[in-house]
């Protein structure tokens, strides 16, 4: 059994500003932020974890260095969304300039794009699946850390539990909280924890 340890980073500042859409902008960690990663940490640090990987953009590697103290591998599969349109604007923001846009994404995320010009729900989760399969192909069962972002995992997950996309935000991911999921050789999705104190 893979047993994947799933986390969104750390506290952002954008995170803090009304949850502004940070997407692909490359922001650090606040203070708030290196503290629940150093939290998890000490919840993990009596699990051996068989690889760590994460998004490239610094708030999941560094909320992944932080919580595992091991060498991190990061990957391109694992980056946030591509929010177009709304990219570093709140939701309230970018609904006063386009509400169309929004009301397109949550009727059926699928195969629209985020903010007009981005990622659809589909191609996220492609991305991401396509990572999580490799990522078994490539290992023994064993126990795996992987850290990115708050869209992606919960796109992933919704499809993984057969929910329509259009529902994905009704899984609720915090900062750095422990999501433990388990794949088996088939590939069946089992949700473990969300959210939890192990």
């Amino acid at each position: 059994m893979y047993n994947i340890f799933l986390l969104r980073h750390g506290e952002t500042a954008r995170n803090a500003d009304n949850n502004r859409y940070c997407g692909r902008t490359d922001v650090p960690l606040t203070a708030k932020g290196i503290q629940q990663a150093e939290a998890v940490r000490d919840q993990l640090k009596h699990i051996h974890f068989d690889e760590i990987c994460s998004s490239p953009l610094e708030r999941a590697y560094t909320t992944a260095e932080i919580a595992s103290r091991r060498p991190v591998k990061k990957d391109e599969r694992l980056i946030e969304a591509d929010f177009g349109k709304w990219e570093n604007k709140t939701k309230e923001e970018f609904i006063a300039e386009n509400e169309k846009l929004w009301t397109n994404w949550m009727t059926d995320p699928a195969t629209n794009r985020a903010g007009g010009t981005g990622e659809t729900g589909m191609e996220v989760v492609r991305r991401v699946d396509n990572f999580f399969t490799e990522l078994c192909n490539n290992h023994e069962p064993g126990n795996f850390l992987v850290v990115a972002h708050n869209g992606v995992n919960r796109l992933y997950m919704a499809y993984k539990l057969g929910m329509p996309l259009k529902n994905y935000r009704q899984l609720v991911q915090l900062n750095s909280a422990v999501t433990l999921f388990t794949l088996d050789a088939q590939g069946i999705f089992t949700l473990q924890y969300l959210n939890s104190k192990l």
